[in-house]
């Protein structure tokens, strides 16, 4: 598997997809595996030794250009370092929490998603995700996929798992490895996810994917989805995961779905809204930012006010993105004047599609009816 060498931001970095680790390479050095990228020169002793150290893998002697992807500085007018896109809506489920409200099947042509692509390896993007809806249901996400991990995209995919076991699909993702597979589990057994997702059939096919997955070695990491539909079923889908072998995260915060329907808040388990943690402020539309299926950028996939159309404009639109993040993260609404905004949980795009939805203030303020606002 490839070594990624890259700029990032006022740095630069060594990554390998699937790997946790990685290395902060000096100027210098990262000039030398250039140049012996593209000369064709053996990889630097230096550069083996340390990739032995970090990933157990062994590049010594081995022409650089075979085993080093290295990415030139960005040239771009603006430069971001992730990038998130949905690469279509359409989905094979139609889950009741889903942030999504409306699922259509639509988006680029395959030329413009491909030149969407390149458009962010230029600006310096090195962690790409590729979500939807479900990614790998649109007939242009291999192409897709495989440009990103050309370009030398550490690329992770949101996915529920349910066309994971194709053929096709595997014998991409072994032949390009991506960063990491995420995927959503819905319940321990078929009557649970299948209802919950209102899908048949859903869990047997992400059941299967997991499976197969483990059997040709991707680097997969599952997230439980609670609901009040599954937290019954919460320590076996634990122990099926477990037995799997799998890394897992459990998600059990249900929110309105971005443009502010609260439908979705009927899921919600009671016990299982996650705000431990102070929000501490957020780099989205300054190093990172969202597009959508029509390749419209916007400071994430909550926040998506004054979205910007990268096929029209090119990267120079992105030139208005930090500003039009800064103003959706000002309070305001029923968080004007807080007092207690210092140890708020929640960030601002999420509180206003809460207040939208007009949620109860317990789904995303943890000071409850003492909020003097």
């Amino acid at each position: 598997m490839p070594v990624i060498v890259s700029p990032q931001e006022d740095i630069y970095v060594a990554v390998r997809p699937g790997a946790q680790t990685g290395m902060q390479l000096p100027g210098a050095n990262y000039e030398e595996l250039a140049v012996a990228a593209t000369h064709g020169h053996p990889v630097p002793s230096w550069f083996a030794d340390a990739a032995r150290r970090a990933w157990r893998i062994d590049l010594a002697g081995r022409p650089t250009g075979s085993v080093v992807t290295v990415r030139r500085p960005s040239t771009s007018p603006v430069t971001y370092s992730r990038a998130s896109w949905e690469i279509n809506k359409g989905c094979n489920f139609a889950c009741e929490h889903c942030y999504l409200e409306q699922r259509p099947f639509a988006g680029l042509p395959l030329n413009e998603k491909l030149t969407l692509i390149d458009m962010l390896r230029d600006m310096g993007v090195l962690w790409f995700q590729i979500t939807g809806g479900e990614p790998l249901i649109d007939p242009d996400f291999p192409p897709a996929y495989e440009r990103a991990h050309d370009a030398g995209m550490m690329v992770e995919i949101l996915t529920n798992g349910s066309r994971l076991a194709r053929r096709d699909h595997l014998a991409m993702f072994t032949a390009r490895r991506p960063h990491k597979i995420t995927v959503s589990m819905y319940g321990a057994s078929p009557e649970t996810a299948d209802a919950l997702t209102q899908t048949r059939g859903a869990f047997t096919n992400m059941y299967r994917g997991l499976q197969a997955a483990a059997v040709a070695d991707l680097p997969i990491e599952v997230t439980i989805i609670v609901t009040k539909h599954n937290v019954a079923e919460l320590d076996d889908m634990r122990a099926l995961i477990d037995e799997i072998g799998f890394p897992r995260n459990e998600y059990g915060s249900i929110s309105p779905t971005y443009t502010g329907n609260g439908a979705t808040l009927g899921t919600q388990a009671p016990g299982y809204l996650d705000k431990s943690a102070i929000f501490a402020g957020c780099p989205a539309g300054h190093t990172s930012f969202h597009v959508d299926p029509h390749g419209f950028a916007t400071m994430c996939k909550v926040g998506r006010d004054h979205p910007i159309s990268l096929i029209a404009e090119g990267p120079e639109g992105l030139l208005r993105l930090p500003a039009i993040a800064d103003a959706q993260m000002l309070r305001t609404g029923g968080c004007s004047g807080c007092t207690l905004s210092s140890t708020c949980r929640v960030c601002r795009p999420m509180a206003r599609v809460y207040q939208a939805a007009k949620a109860p203030l317990e789904h995303y303020c943890q000071h409850g009816e003492r909020n003097p606002a």
